[in-house]
């Protein structure tokens, strides 16, 4: 799962995060809603693992912002909410865009390091869309990258786009890295990641984006194994 923030504005209704995030870093509110937004995600994943256990367990995604990463006490914060909600620290993946991840790497890479020492995942998010640099992939602190739609949406179209999603599966396997490719829309896109040995993969093809209430019902069904 990954969890997906939308303000329910009572007069313009659901807003995506690009309507109202850069108003939320303007005005120093990132830090408390980000925080907000990890803790209902933590609570939501510890009560649909409760309510359907599977093996390994249900792990949850959240995105964090540049304004968050620089924060030194972000390692401290994310503990205490794993704790308070009771979800294990494996069952999180803190997700941070390649172009942010690469600012941190240049700078200090102590908050990175500390969450992983707590057993969080770290994902490098909408890979390629960046830098895209060996210089710097061969040395981040983190467990998977999330190849960006863009490359996946010409899969089986494009030669150029397969070829990129293939090196890129290779690339990461060989740095011990988990793959997830974004935007998978069709059977077939499915397929071919499977087939080129794509560790994970998200998009319409599986389940558009949902309100928790209704999660419940696609991990009752026999839709996802």
């Amino acid at each position: 799962m990954e969890a997906l923030v939308r303000w329910d504005h009572p007069e313009r209704g659901l807003l995506d995060p690009d309507e109202f995030v850069p108003m939320a870093e303007a005005s120093g509110l990132m830090i408390p809603m980000g925080e907000q937004v990890l803790r209902e995600a933590c609570i939501s994943a510890k009560e649909w693992q409760e309510r359907h256990p599977h093996t390994p367990p249900l792990v949850m995604a959240v995105n964090l912002s540049a304004r968050q990463l620089s924060r030194p006490d972000l390692a401290e914060t994310a503990e205490g909410i794993l704790k308070e909600t009771g979800l294990e620290a494996s069952c999180l993946t803190l997700e941070v865009t390649e172009t942010i991840y690469v600012m941190a790497l240049a700078g200090n890479t102590a908050t990175l390091d500390r969450l992983r020492d707590l057993g969080v995942r770290i994902s490098i998010d909408d890979f390629g869309r960046g830098y895209s640099s060996l210089a710097y992939l061969k040395r981040l602190p983190a467990d998977s990258l999330k190849i960006d739609r863009s490359f996946v949406r010409g899969l089986g179209k494009d030669v150029e786009d397969t070829a990129i999603v293939h090196t890129i599966i290779e690339l990461a396997h060989t740095l011990g890295l988990e793959v997830v490719a974004e935007g998978v829309e069709t059977e077939e896109q499915a397929a071919l990641l499977k087939e080129m040995g794509c560790d994970f993969a998200q998009g319409y093809h599986f389940a558009r984006p949902l309100p928790p209430h209704e999660i419940l019902a696609v991990l009752s069904s026999n839709t996802l194994t």
